[in-house]
């Protein structure tokens, strides 16, 4: 659909949301950035303030709006699985339901993850995971999970009202995303940063499966490019898709490496996970401390580190690797170099003095 020039991003100023909604107005896109906040600060981009679970709110903000492309890249994280789905459905629904008076919509995105193969946090264990690496193929589980049913209200709005769709599931997430701390390059950039501040060495938090298998994650720019590759060709409607960097590695060759990058010494697995948020226990005045030396953008550190996502990733006791033939065979060739990603990331925070 060559001829759609207006954008709606939802979740605007997420890890993904920001890299989107910037890459669509450089791309020369009419661009609206919603967040809850209202406080999507890119060249470009029409900044719009509205609380998903608010419907006649979300109608109002969105009346004028008749975007062509939808991408959601936002969900609410709740206490359990069953509050994630009535949750994150609702906002799937609400937004579909505010723009269906314009009928503007051609092409609809929806970003969830490999919880779609894992099953949610609390499932781990009970869901039947499949074979790795994923492939977009594989049947749901036969356990709740708040990705299927965002992708079941997706389903439902297109096929009422004739718009194509595409699903995209990411892996762990490396991006630039200023005041959203979901991001494991941000969140080992803070750690290692306050084990130099220490004089600590920077240990590896996860489990010893994690340290040794084989795994792959996901750059925030190479998820923005799928997404509007797959609202731009036909080859990328109504399907869904793995979006990983293309490359593997295991955290054993990757963790040495982001240790010298930063100047530290570095401890590898040993005998069970040594969480980030045990370590980190305490640490917001060396953090502001820090901030105030270096003159840093946020001295709270709780909004540029998330342990316990971090740790969730990287405590797993599974094998985590997708399978991106589907995308390639589609049309999609997009890929990164992981070790690039990860240093280029920090090099931005850097020059946001965000990090010192």
């Amino acid at each position: 659909m060559p001829e759609a020039k207006r954008a709606l991003v939802v979740g605007a100023t997420g890890i993904v949301g920001q890299s989107l909604a910037g890459m669509l107005a450089r791309e020369g896109w009419t661009t609206f950035g919603l967040s809850r906040s209202g406080s999507v600060e890119l060249p470009g981009v029409t900044s719009i303030r509205a609380d998903l679970l608010d419907p006649e709110g979300l109608a109002t903000a969105l009346a004028d709006v008749r975007p062509d492309f939808v991408a959601i890249t936002a969900w609410m994280r709740q206490d359990s699985e069953a509050e994630n789905i009535r949750v994150n459905s609702a906002t799937v629904r609400n937004l579909l339901a505010a723009l269906e008076p314009a009928g503007s919509v051609k092409h609809v995105a929806l970003m969830t993850g490999l919880k779609h193969y894992l099953g949610p946090f609390e499932a781990y264990g009970k869901a039947v995971m499949a074979e790795t690496p994923f492939h977009e193929s594989e049947p749901r589980l036969d356990y709740p999970n708040f990705y299927y049913a965002q992708e079941d209200e997706l389903f439902a709005s297109a096929e009422k009202n004739g718009f194509s769709w595409s699903s995209h599931r990411s892996h762990t997430v490396f991006g630039f995303a200023v005041g959203n701390a979901m991001n494991m390059a941000l969140t080992l950039s803070v750690y290692a940063t306050i084990c130099k501040e220490l004089g600590r060495p920077m240990v590896f938090p996860g489990s010893e499966m994690q340290w040794n298998a084989l795994t792959d994650v996901t750059d925030a720019d190479l998820m923005s490019e799928q997404m509007i590759w797959a609202a731009t060709h036909p080859e990328g409607r109504n399907e869904p898709f793995n979006t990983a960097n293309g490359d593997v590695f295991r955290w054993r060759w990757l963790w040495p490496q982001l240790a010298e990058y930063f100047g530290l010494e570095w401890e590898g697995f040993a005998g069970e996970p040594r969480t980030l948020e045990s370590q980190m226990v305490g640490m917001e005045e060396t953090w502001r401390a820090i901030a105030a030396r270096y003159s840093l953008a946020e001295p709270q550190l709780d909004r540029l580190a998330s342990w316990w996502h971090s740790d969730a990733d990287l405590g797993r006791t599974i094998e985590v690797l997708t399978d991106m033939t589907k995308s390639r065979e589609a049309g999609f060739l997009g890929f990164r170099n992981t070790v690039s990603s990860l240093f280029e990331k920090i090099e931005r925070y850097r020059d946001a003095r965000i990090l010192p």
